[in-house]
């Protein structure tokens, strides 16, 4: 059984508990406190138990020269790459809003900061766990001051090696326990040669101490579904309202109702499971009835015969005696007559 931990409250993740899925909003609300809502409605009514946002303070995380840098493509919000992400960065007061309005929709919310600042600011609203996207998996001192918190901290680890993803893990480990790691392979959308899944198992290996999920950013559901069946227990999918949206995360993302389809596989692959004992169902039985055999007199047997295998053959309906006790029988005498071709019970032998 994997680690557990408490990522909401009153949610665990890992060992036995249900898979954890994450729909990643991200920026995809395109700066529009309006769009973010009705992420936040498609999120809870595909059955996603949390929807994620990203807060920047974008003076944090670019130099003037990256602030001032030209961005000019189908993509761009903005003249240069400054303009572009101030344009779809929300505001304090928009995420005090989203978050009454996914408490209201009975959703978790919460976000990834990408500076400190911002990472304070999301403490201070409540957010139930922090994400820390790949993009920030080097960015140590940013790791530590979220560690700190105390809050349960998702990794995603695109774009790393393992020696940076133990390194990572080892420095908040020593602070925080309660840790989510991801596999995670960042390009837009992944190619599915490029997602080596098997990172999951050593993941498992590795960090048995953690629990293991995997972050997405594929074409289709069948892969996210994939990883759940290696064990995966956190799954995070981008979310979009529209694949065709202008922006660079649309294309790798989800719309409502390919994450419905994939949170109701999950689900259904989850009650499929069972308990791993191997019994014969209720729901079964008529079937057995119908098309499993009984021993079966080949012959006219008289009472008081003594019973060969020349006599019997194996026939069904599957309501006398099992062919399995076909050896049992022999040497056995008749009780009576019993006719040609007929079910043969335990009632009718001595």
């Amino acid at each position: 059984m994997s680690q557990t931990i408490e990522l909401c409250p009153n949610r665990f993740v890992g060992g036995n508990n249900p898979v954890f899925v994450i729909a990643e909003a991200g920026i995809n609300h395109q700066g529009d406190i309006n769009i973010a809502k009705e992420l936040i409605k498609a999120a809870k009514e595909a059955g996603a138990d949390c929807v994620k946002f990203q807060k920047r303070t974008i003076e944090r995380i670019l130099t003037k020269e990256g602030l001032e840098k030209p961005y000019i493509n189908n993509n761009s919000f903005g003249a240069t790459y400054g303009e572009h992400k101030r344009t779809l960065e929300l505001s304090y007061d928009d995420f005090c809003t989203l978050m009454n309005y996914a408490d209201d929709q009975g959703i978790f919310m919460t976000a990834s900061g990408w500076d400190e600042e911002s990472v304070d600011f999301l403490y201070d609203i409540g957010v139930p766990f922090f994400k820390v996207a790949s993009a920030d998996l080097t960015n140590f001192p940013l790791l530590e001051h979220t560690a700190r918190k105390g809050k349960p901290m998702v990794l995603s680890t695109g774009m790393a090696n393992m020696e940076t993803v133990y390194k990572a893990f080892h420095l908040v480990y020593n602070i925080n326990k309660n840790i989510v790691i991801l596999q995670c392979t960042s390009t837009y959308p992944a190619e599915f040669s490029d997602l080596n899944l098997n990172v999951i198992k050593t993941y498992q290996t590795s960090f048995s101490n953690a629990v293991i999920g995997y972050s997405g950013h594929e074409k289709g559901i069948a892969i996210s579904l994939a990883t759940c069946v290696m064990g995966a227990k956190v799954i995070e999918r981008h979310l979009t309202l529209d694949r065709t949206m202008k922006g660079g995360d649309h294309s790798a993302s989800l719309e409502p109702d390919g994450l419905k389809k994939l949170i109701r596989d999950i689900r259904a692959y989850e009650e499929a499971l069972g308990d791993g004992i191997k019994v014969k169902l209720p729901s079964e039985e008529k079937i057995f009835i119908k098309l499993s055999k009984s021993v079966v007199s080949k012959i006219k047997i008289k009472a008081g015969d003594e019973l060969t295998k020349e006599m019997l053959t194996t026939k069904g309906p599957g309501i006398g005696i099992s062919p399995m006790d076909l050896q049992k029988i022999i040497g056995m005498k008749a009780k009576h007559a019993i006719e040609e071709d007929v079910v043969i019970t335990w009632d009718d032998v001595v």
